[in-house]
């Protein structure tokens, strides 16, 4: 949907002051002021800092805390949509969901890729519809989400383009399948990049190690949803520790150094135990646009293919549910 054009500027008046009159009394003043501390010199004292009057400077505005939507809250803003092209969006997924019902979140609860994955439920005039989060919308401010068409057409006529709508994100959704994972072209042992889906909730932490007795190092979350760890983490195979937001923990194991391959386990995330079983399917890849508008955010960059493994093998740890208190980032202090 494209917004009106506007016609054309009126032209600014020119606008027309009265003479200063307060020039000459303003003069005297600083003459009055350049000798003083001239004297102040001559006379060998230090002029005082705090006699030094700076000009006004408003300070920054702090900045917005990045966080995906918090479970249990319900979020109050507006809808609009677009079409991916079919393409993964910012999180960097291979395709969009095969029933195209996906959202794109602003920067604040997009939160750097902390939101990927996750699902939310959206309400509007006409219903609810499930999206999942897959995508940023670099011009949406907090509150304003972008279905896209198909999830939008659930809750509203398309023709009315933008509608007052409710979310909240869901908890623990039933999960589509396995844990599935696809390193990243250009990775090897010395620089290792690997993405996470199938997990229902929002990732926390992403840990691997090499074999089986190795110790685990931590992975770095990017804005295009791929866990880094720039020094490498060996020829693998690997084992992938993988926790969510509610503190549900499983391990894979058996993850090849494959760039562009999805390796699909056989862990569920919550809800079940290992399948045991690998199916082999093959799926394009996409990687994320940094930014488009509201009605093209397709992903732009090269799609190689991706094709899924056999191997894998996961196995289940107990829940760990770790309480996490985001340290607020600190404020500009005055120089």
């Amino acid at each position: 949907m494209t917004d009106g054009t506007d016609g054309p500027a009126a032209q600014t008046p020119i606008r027309r002051f009265p003479p200063r009159r307060w020039l000459a009394g303003g003069a005297v003043a600083v003459l009055a002021t350049v000798v003083g501390l001239s004297l102040a010199l001559q006379s060998g004292a230090a002029p005082a800092c705090a006699a030094l009057v700076r000009p006004a400077v408003a300070l920054p505005a702090a900045d917005v805390l990045l966080a995906p939507p918090a479970a249990g809250t319900l979020h109050k803003g507006k809808a609009t949509f677009y079409d991916s092209k079919g393409a993964g969006g910012n999180c960097s997924y291979p395709a969009a969901p095969a029933d195209r019902r996906y959202v794109a979140l602003g920067p604040s609860e997009y939160a750097d890729g902390a939101a990927c994955g996750g699902y939310l439920d959206v309400t509007g005039p006409k219903g609810t519809v499930r999206v999942m989060v897959m995508d940023q919308c670099p011009e949406c401010p907090p509150g304003h989400i972008d279905l896209s068409r198909e999830a939008f057409a659930r809750i509203a006529d398309p023709v009315q383009g933008v509608v007052d709508v409710s979310h909240r994100l869901v908890v623990d959704p039933p999960l589509s399948g396995p844990l599935t994972f696809r390193i990243k072209e250009g990775a090897s042992q010395w620089w290792f990049a690997v993405l996470v889906a199938g997990h229902g909730n929002p990732l926390r932490s992403v840990e691997v190690r090499q074999g089986s007795s190795g110790a685990w190092r931590s992975a770095a979350r990017e804005s295009y949803n791929y866990w880094l760890i720039d020094s490498g983490a060996g020829p693998g195979p690997y084992q992938i520790r993988v926790t969510d937001t509610r503190g549900h923990r499983v391990t894979a194991t058996g993850i090849k150094m494959a760039p562009g391959q999805v390796q699909r386990s056989s862990v569920r995330m919550y809800g079940g135990g290992s399948s045991g079983s690998v199916a082999a399917t093959s799926s394009p890849s996409a990687r994320p646009s940094p930014s488009a508008s509201a009605s093209t955010r397709a992903s732009a960059r090269p799609t190689p293919s991706a094709t899924v493994t056999d191997g894998a093998t996961a196995s289940a740890e107990p829940s760990a549910v770790e309480a996490v208190a985001a340290a607020p980032a600190p404020s500009p202090g005055c120089g």
